[in-house]
C-alpha cells in the first residue's frame, strides 16, 4: 500500500520537515494555510478530496498537485531516514534556535530550516546579526571594503551573514572566519552540497566555525529562483543588510529590496562612478533607499546598538524595574 504524505507527519516537526521536501520555497498559498491549520492538518488536507480553506476547487486541485509532484511519499520516507542517519538537523519555528526575527515574513516564512554548524548564532539578538553581500565579480576595492567591514563587525562581537557565493560573499565569509569571529552561510540548494563547488573548504570552516543553513532539504541544487528566494532570508535574519558592491542587476539588490520590506536597515558602501560594479549600490544611495556605509562604525550605527544605544536601553531599563518596584510596593501596602 502505497504512503501517503500525511502518514509521514507524526507530529508538527516531522510534517513540517516533509513540508519542506515536497513543496516550493516561498510559496504564500502554502504559507497562508499552514499558519492557519498548522503543517500536520495541512498534509492531511493535501491528501485529500475536499475543501481547502481559502481556495476554490480549481486553486485546491493545482495546490495538490504541486505537492505531489516532487516524489512519491514512500520515497520521501527513504529520504526521510537517510537525513536522520547523516545527522542533519532541522529547526521549526518555535523550538529552541530559530530565528524568531524569520516569522516577520509572515506567509513567507521558511516551513523549516536545515543546518549544519552552530545553531545559536540564529538565536542571538537580532542586532548581533550583519548581512553583507554584493557583486560576484566583485573589484580590488569591493574586496577591501568587504574585508573590512567583515573583520571589524566579527570582532566586535557580530555575526556575518552572507550567501556563499563567489565575490563580496566569500571574502565577507572569509574575513570573519580570519578573525576567529562566526559567520553564517544562507544557502540556495541543500546544506549537504558545496555550491559553488570551488567554496567545498569554506563551506567546511564555516560549519566548524559557524553555521550553514538552507529552506531547501539536502540534495537540492541551487536554482536561480532559489537565490531569489534566499534573499528573503538574509535580510530577515539580519538588523541590517549592507550592499557592498552591486552592479545594475546584481541580485544582491534584491536582498536589499527584501530588507527595506521588512523595515530594516540598508546600507551601501559608495563607489566610484566610472565603476560599473558600484552602479547599483550608489544607485541606492542616490535614491535614499540605503544610508552611506564607510566604515563598521557607521553599520553598527544602523543596527541601533552602539554604546550610546546600549546606554539608553540600560537606562530604561533601570527606569521599568524601578517602577515595577514601585509599584509592588505601593500594590502591597494597598492590601
Amino acid at each position: 500500500m502505497m504512503t501517503s504524505l500525511s502518514s509521514l507527519a507524526h507530529d508538527e516537526r516531522s510534517a513540517r520537515t516533509v513540508l519542506s521536501i515536497v513543496a516550493a520555497p516561498n510559496d504564500q498559498t502554502t504559507g497562508g494555510l499552514l499558519g492557519r491549520v498548522g503543517a500536520v492538518e495541512l498534509l492531511r488536507l493535501a491528501d485529500a478530496d475536499g475543501t481547502v480553506p481559502g481556495l476554490d476547487q480549481i486553486a485546491a486541485a493545482v495546490w495538490r498537485e504541486r505537492l505531489h509532484a516532487v516524489s512519491s511519499a514512500d520515497t520521501l520516507a527513504t529520504q526521510m531516514a537517510a537525513f536522520e542517519r547523516q545527522g542533519l538537523r532541522v529547526l521549526i519555528p518555535g523550538e529552541k534556535d530559530w530565528p524568531v526575527a524569520l516569522n516577520d515574513l509572515g506567509a513567507r516564512t521558511p516551513y523549516a530550516l536545515w543546518t549544519r554548524g552552530e545553531t545559536a548564532l540564529l538565536a542571538k539578538p537580532l542586532a548581533d546579526r550583519i548581512t553583507l553581500t554584493g557583486a560576484r565579480a566583485s573589484t580590488a576595492y569591493g574586496d577591501h571594503m568587504a574585508i573590512e567591514l567583515a573583520s571589524d563587525l566579527a570582532l566586535s562581537g557580530r555575526v556575518v551573514v552572507a550567501g556563499g557565493a563567489y565575490g563580496i560573499e566569500a571574502v565577507a565569509h572569509q574575513s570573519a572566519l580570519a578573525t576567529g569571529g562566526r559567520t553564517i552561510a544562507v544557502l540556495a540548494g541543500g546544506v549537504d552540497r558545496a555550491y559553488p563547488a570551488g567554496h567545498a573548504d569554506l563551506f567546511a570552516r564555516i560549519e566548524q566555525q559557524g553555521l550553514l543553513v538552507s529552506e531547501v532539504a539536502p540534495g537540492v541544487a541551487p536554482t536561480r529562483q532559489r537565490f531569489l528566494d534566499r534573499g528573503r532570508i538574509m535580510a530577515a535574519l539580519s538588523s541590517t543588510t549592507v550592499i557592498v558592491e552591486a552592479g545594475a542587476r546584481s541580485g544582491s539588490l534584491r536582498v536589499a529590496d527584501e530588507a527595506a520590506e521588512l523595515g530594516r536597515s540598508v546600507g551601501a558602501v559608495p563607489g566610484p562612478v566610472t565603476s560599473a560594479a558600484s552602479y547599483g549600490s550608489n544607485t541606492l544611495l542616490q535614491d535614499g533607499r540605503a544610508r552611506l556605509v564607510a566604515s563598521s562604525g557607521d553599520v553598527i550605527r544602523l543596527t541601533g546598538s552602539d554604546k550610546n544605544n546600549h546606554r539608553q536601553v540600560e537606562l530604561t531599563q533601570a527606569v521599568q524595574t524601578e517602577t515595577v518596584r514601585t509599584g509592588q510596593t505601593i500594590n502591597s501596602r494597598g492590601r
